[in-house]
Parts: structure tokens; C-alpha cells; sequence
């Protein structure tokens, strides 16, 4: 491949993951009577950049079906979308991108995920620990998932905020906060220097989605204007 169309490749890459990105993670166990779609649709119009569908229990006709429908909703709303685990799916379903976690990438190395996605594609890897995080930090991904930083409903063992500052000043590529956040304790990792969270119960379960991701949005750009879709 030419010089020129790598940089435009890479460019085109960066251009998607921005600072201050709000990242949702959608899964139907979380969002109470709701479907992932309606949630999407709201979560879009608080300010959410970036949606990731992870579903564990569906078949695979439906996570086909459902990766679909929220691959259309993110691109009339202008805000990545990405799918959990599965690169195979992920193109199925028209993703900008997949998120691979530890054990997801014995089964899919990041070079088998770039074979199938191409070049352009998004790929971020979740990191529990500072070992974890130093080496996907020099691996061929565009964001680094850590955490969970708090303890969560199903993880009270987590990586906590106690290597957060290293971390932080380590990470040559976006790095997203997980596990725990709320409006209540995001400040605490603002203050240290995050840039970009992600959430899954802190929205999909508020009464107003889209009100709990503006008042997230607001805090991360620290009351300057942005971008709503209405």
C-alpha cells in the first residue's frame, strides 16, 4: 500500500476517537424494559460518541439483526459504533469497529481482526492491570480500554485507581476509564487527568438517558458547548 493512502488510513482512524469521548456499552440485561435501540436513540442525543453493542446470550441471527439496526442508528447520528468480541460480526453488522477483551484475542490475534475489518477499522483491547495496560500500549490498536476502576455489581475485585496516574502519563492512545462510574466519583478521574469514560448502568438504566449522558458529557468538557443530536 502506498505511503499516502497509509496516512489517510490512519487519519481516518484518529479522526473518530476524540478527547472527551462519552463511550456507551449497550447490553439488553441492562436496560431494563427498554430495547438497545431506544436506548441508543437517546443516548445519542445527550452527547454519547461512541456505542458498543455486547450481548453474550442471543443468537447469532439476532446479534446480526440487532448489530444492524444500531450500526444505522449510530450513522444517522454521527457516533461510532463498535462490537464487543467478535470482528466477524462486527463486519456483518457494518461496524466502524470490534472491542476485544483477553481471552477474546487468543481467538482472534489483532492481525486476523485487521485481515478481516481492514486497515481503517477500529480496534480496542480491555486491560485489568498496569501489566496488561504497558502491553496492549505497545500494541496495534487505536483505544485501550482499563478497568474496572470501581467495583461494579459483578466485579468487586478491581483494578481500582492506584496506577492510574502512571497510566495515564504512559498512554500514547486513547485510554477509556471502565467499571463503576457514576456521577459521583467520574470527577475523582477527571481531576487525575482521564479524558474519555465508559459507561454502561451510569445511562442505560437512568430514568432519562439522555439527560444522565448530557450531565456526563457536561462534566468531561468541563461546561464547554458541544455538539447535541436532536
Amino acid at each position: 500500500m502506498a505511503l499516502h493512502s497509509v496516512k489517510h488510513l490512519e487519519r481516518q482512524k484518529a479522526t473518530k476517537i476524540k478527547d472527551h469521548s462519552l463511550y456507551l456499552v449497550i447490553s439488553q440485561e441492562y436496560c431494563k424494559s427498554r430495547g438497545a435501540a431506544d436506548i441508543a436513540i437517546a443516548a445519542i442525543a445527550g452527547g454519547v460518541d461512541i456505542i458498543q453493542m455486547r450481548e453474550k446470550d442471543k443468537a447469532r441471527s439476532e446479534l446480526i439483526k440487532l448489530g444492524k439496526e444500531l450500526s444505522g442508528i449510530c450513522k444517522k447520528g454521527g457516533v461510532t459504533f463498535i462490537v464487543n468480541d467478535d470482528p466477524l460480526l462486527a463486519k456483518e453488522a457494518g461496524a466502524d469497529g470490534v472491542h476485544l477483551g483477553q481471552s477474546d484475542l487468543e481467538k482472534y490475534p489483532l492481525k486476523a481482526a485487521r485481515n478481516i475489518l481492514g486497515k481503517a477499522a477500529i480496534i480496542g483491547v480491555s486491560t485489568h492491570s498496569i501489566d496488561t495496560f504497558k502491553k496492549a500500549n505497545s500494541l496495534d490498536v487505536d483505544y485501550i480500554a482499563y478497568g474496572p476502576v470501581f467495583p461494579t455489581e459483578i466485579k468487586t475485585n478491581c483494578a481500582g485507581t492506584k496506577d492510574l496516574s502512571q497510566i495515564l502519563a504512559m498512554a500514547n492512545k486513547p485510554l477509556f476509564l471502565i467499571g463503576g462510574i457514576n456521577l459521583d466519583n467520574v470527577d475523582e478521574l477527571l481531576e487525575k487527568g482521564a479524558k474519555n469514560v465508559s459507561l454502561i448502568r451510569a445511562i442505560t438504566q437512568a430514568d432519562d438517558v439522555a439527560a444522565a449522558a448530557r450531565s456526563f458529557k457536561k462534566k468531561m468538557t468541563k461546561g464547554r458547548l458541544y455538539g447535541q443530536i436532536t
